[in-house]
């Protein structure tokens, strides 16, 4: 059977950021001539590989993938995840690796896709040495993934940003646009996600309860050892929410 998978964009490479924790920045096109940064996280346990905010990769790039081992996992932490781009790659690696999908009650997927695994809190996860965080309040599911390990680390999909500048990956029409919109601001909650799914403030007050030193966003680039400090500080006057 054939399937008819987006493209792959314009990404770049592979980075190890801990051991066996890897990142790597790609791209989306919104509509014409807006194109922002997007970034996949990859994780390995043994020669499995878990793919968390999927970013297709061109030929080069799954060489790459595939010298790291076998896809074995796709997560989908965020239900809003970019809107009408959300989960668009889960396909792709879905097909080609015939993986476990791993996703939060009530998420649903592109061209026929069942989530084959649902992540819950205090159930299994698709990695060791991880547990789920949810937020409860929120208007359609968002989870992130908290690593047990390096000092501990979140894994965030729309909620939690770090796009401290328009980078490579951004159109100048989008960067503009994104800048206006509050997006491009340091340990930043998604503006877009808080606007749409709304969560209740205390879910901020939870967050900033877990025991993390490091922050491996969708959206932006990572921070190291100072992320629970820093979003601390932000969530002290979270942005307004508008209806």
């Amino acid at each position: 059977m054939q399937f008819d998978f987006p493209a792959a964009t314009s990404h770049g490479e592979i980075r190890e950021v801990f051991e066996d924790v890897f990142i790597v920045t790609g791209s989306v096109i919104m509509v014409p001539q807006v194109q922002i940064s997007r970034n996949m996280i990859i994780l390995r346990e043994g020669k499995a590989l878990t793919l968390i905010s999927t970013v297709r990769l061109n030929a080069e790039g799954l060489k790459v993938l595939d010298a790291l081992g076998r896809v074995e996992n796709i997560v989908k932490l965020g239900a809003y995840h970019l809107g009408a781009h959300n989960g668009m790659d889960d396909p792709f690696y879905f097909r080609r690796y015939a993986s476990k999908l791993w996703a939060l009650d009530g998420m649903e997927h592109r061209d026929g896709l069942e989530t084959t695994h649902i992540l819950r809190p205090g159930s299994d996860m698709p990695v060791n040495q991880a547990s789920l965080f949810t937020y409860d309040s929120s208007k359609m599911p968002e989870g992130m993934l908290l690593l047990h390990k390096e000092g501990s680390m979140l894994i965030s999909a729309d909620s939690l940003q770090n796009w401290t500048e328009a980078d490579e990956f951004f159109s100048e029409i989008a960067a503009a646009r994104m800048q206006q919109a509050g997006f491009i601001q340091a340990a930043n909650i998604g503006p877009e996600w808080l606007r749409v799914c709304q969560p209740e403030p205390q879910e901020f007050a939870k967050v900033a309860e877990l025991d993390f030193a490091h922050l491996l966003p969708s959206h932006g680039t990572p921070i190291l050892n100072t992320a629970k400090e820093e979003f601390k500080a932000t969530f002290v006057k979270p942005p307004v929410r508008n209806s």
